[in-house]
């Protein structure tokens, strides 16, 4: 009989959220304090990173390209998993040519906009973190665009223990990030405001019929699924199935299959510790050959290769 430890490792790597948030590999968090006093304006223009801020006291306004702004008060948590075209600002919106809305002042401990002498009208933490995965685009997209979480004190707790261990050296630094990362992701995600997101993972898996499905999926992705299978997990027509699980999750049953298949595969060629049959069968393919010419269409390089460069990337030194 399998250890209790054991039985909750195997339920929390079939959980599809877990998985999704592990196979992202959040790391190296960018942190610190900012603060705004009276008229004050920040325009950003990011690479598609991750963005997460907490209001600590005070309010501001946020504006996200394509939706409405948003009052920002203490207490709210804000996640946006690709952040482009951005804004936070006073909630007093300032004129076009209050020149002292761009002033920026580096004072103890924080970092203010607006006037350095005033009160400070709001501070906020803010941070950036980064994917490693290779398909984080894909499953980027797979998330809600913006989450705004209210009066969700556990959120800001784990921002708070984010920031304070980023700035320290203690020892095993880098996997208590990576760990209270995670967590803050899957904290976010399956909050009440994910689930209410148009379309993406989150809401497909808040949806009985279709988290049924999708639990099975990642709990033995190297069944050979069929949509009808799916269905059937689902308790739904085929038809019904395939529609409900586009509508919900942004895409279709297979390519989701597909998608999450090739990132395991990724994973496990990346970590060198097995060889192309043994990927082949851990996902679904009968044959070496069969998964290296999807791996090849879907990805864009044999995985023999794609393996030599993930390899030369954990030691540039043994490339060169």
């Amino acid at each position: 009989m399998r250890s209790l430890v054991n039985v909750i490792r195997s339920i929390v790597l079939a959980d599809p959220l877990a998985q999704v948030v592990q196979v992202l590999a959040p790391a190296a968090p960018l942190s610190k304090v900012v603060s705004g006093s009276g008229s004050w304006r920040v325009d950003r223009l990011e690479c598609g990173e991750p963005f997460y801020c907490v209001v600590l006291e005070g309010s501001a306004r946020l504006s996200v390209q394509g939706r409405r702004p948003i009052i920002l008060q203490k207490g709210d948590f804000v996640l946006i998993p690709a952040a482009f075209a951005f804004s936070m600002a006073s909630v007093a919106e300032p004129e076009e040519n209050d020149e002292a809305q761009w002033t920026i002042t580096m004072l103890e401990g924080e970092t203010r906009h607006g006037n350095p002498q005033g009160p400070a009208d709001v501070r906020m933490l803010i941070g950036h973190f980064i994917f490693g995965s290779p398909d984080s685009e894909l499953f980027v997209s797979l998330l809600p665009q913006l989450l705004h979480i209210r009066g969700e004190k556990r959120l800001s707790m784990l921002v708070q223990l984010i920031t304070e261990e980023a700035r320290t050296g203690r020892p095993a630094r880098e996997m208590i990030l990576e760990r209270l990362l995670e967590v803050l992701l899957m904290e976010a995600l399956r909050s009440s405001a994910a689930e209410a997101a148009p379309h993406g993972l989150v809401r497909a898996l808040a949806d009985p019929r279709l988290g049924l499905a999708i639990h099975r999926l990642h709990q033995d992705p190297a069944k050979p699924w069929t949509v009808e299978q799916m269905a059937e997990e689902a308790a739904l027509s085929r038809s019904a199935f395939f529609n409900r699980f586009r509508q919900k999750v942004g895409v279709a049953p297979m390519e989701y299959l597909t998608s999450w298949r090739m990132a395991l595969a990724k994973n496990l060629l990346q970590s060198g510790q097995a060889g192309l049959q043994e990927i082949a069968e851990r996902i679904g393919y009968g044959s070496a050959s069969a998964f290296s010419t999807a791996f090849t269409r879907l990805v864009g390089m044999p995985p023999s290769r794609y393996a030599e460069h993930a390899a030369s990337r954990r030691n540039p030194s043994a490339a060169a």
